[in-house]
């Protein structure tokens, strides 16, 4: 049966697990860790990229991202393709160090993002890597460290993962550990980690449950919600699949989108490129990141090149172009019907 696409959004909640090949290692010592950290830093840096929680358990990683303008696929490709290259080449062998590809669910945040960064950062404590919470305190491999401020990692949205708690720094952290500790005793969550309405619903019990009172509710392996939750998160993406097929069934491709922003902002298409950041310029650059992005699907890293920009900038730019196109209302399809 041909595994489902993924489904992501910007501004969407992901819970993404990995494991090693065959149950293999995949953080040998601390020097492979910290060069995991260093390549999550610097791609949740470039690409806008939340980072709530996340944990290093020797043959395994969770990460609870929320994506900005870069597709979760992109972060997460140029996160484990330059691990898996430099792990290889220091412990001399080839091959695939990942088990399949990697897992990522799609989570309704007002509802689970406490429990999940909860149940990530319990991580190592599961594993026996710690053995209690004052060693997962110090334990240098999880983002829990981090939010009670026993190390510092300015690329780990550490204050939004706190304001969840508490408005006040303090007292947020206090709420948070008291948390954290309340759900050790709970262990695995495979309604956390399952596969669909089962894992939504916290069990079987609550899905016949709701058959028998005659709720039948939407459910997707991809996504971890309610059932209205994932109801609109499926609409949303066919919506946008349709939008994109349709926009490639007309020919528009990156050379036609640039050529019909240039004609938008009236520019020659010349000026778009390079050096440079008169008003018109900037604008066209905002519309082509994010409607090339987000409509017709091209990453960011082509993006950058073919403008002749760097990928930061790319993505900055394209998250600016999705505010100037909901203020203004602007339509990829309706300058298409217009310069037809």
């Amino acid at each position: 049966m041909p595994r489902k696409a993924r489904i992501d959004a910007p501004g969407a909640l992901h819970h993404i697990m990995a494991r090693g090949i065959e149950g293999n290692l995949i953080f040998k010592d601390d020097v492979d860790c910290e060069d995991f950290l260093e390549r999550l830093e610097n791609v949740a840096i470039e690409s806008n990229t939340f980072c709530y929680a996340w944990s290093l358990v020797r043959n395994h990683f969770h990460l609870l991202l929320k994506t900005g303008n870069v597709p979760v696929a992109t972060v997460m490709r140029r996160l484990l393709t330059g691990y898996a290259i430099r792990f290889n080449r220091r412990h001399g062998r080839s091959g695939h160090v990942f088990q399949n590809r990697y897992k990522s669910i799609l989570c309704q945040e007002n509802i689970y993002l406490k429990e999940l960064i909860r149940y990530i950062h319990l991580n190592p404590l599961r594993a026996g890597i710690v053995s209690d919470l004052n060693e997962l305190d110090s334990y240098p491999y999880t983002g829990h460290s981090a939010i009670v401020g026993k190390y510092r990692r300015k690329w780990q949205s550490v204050d939004s993962a706190l304001s969840v708690f508490d408005p006040w720094v303090l007292m947020a952290r206090e709420a948070y550990r008291k948390y954290v500790e309340s759900g050790i005793d709970q262990g695995k969550r495979w309604d956390l980690v399952g596969g669909g309405l089962i894992r939504s619903m916290g069990g079987w019990v609550a899905v016949k449950s709701s058959g028998k009172e005659g709720r039948f509710l939407k459910s997707d392996e991809r996504i971890l919600g309610d059932g209205d939750f994932v109801a609109n998160v499926l609409a949303e993406a066919d919506e946008a699949m349709e939008r994109k097929y349709a926009l490639a069934a007309r020919g528009v491709d990156l050379d036609m989108l640039i050529h019909l922003v240039a004609r938008m902002v009236s520019l020659p298409v010349e000026q778009i490129f390079g050096p440079g950041k008169s008003p018109k310029r900037v604008k066209a650059r905002r519309l082509i990141c994010h409607w090339g992005n987000a409509e017709l699907g091209f990453s960011m890293t082509r993006l950058a090149a073919n403008l002749g920009i760097s990928l930061p900038t790319a993505s900055v730019a394209a998250k600016k172009g999705a505010q100037i196109i909901s203020e203004n209302e602007y339509s990829l399809t309706d300058l298409l019907n217009v310069n037809i």
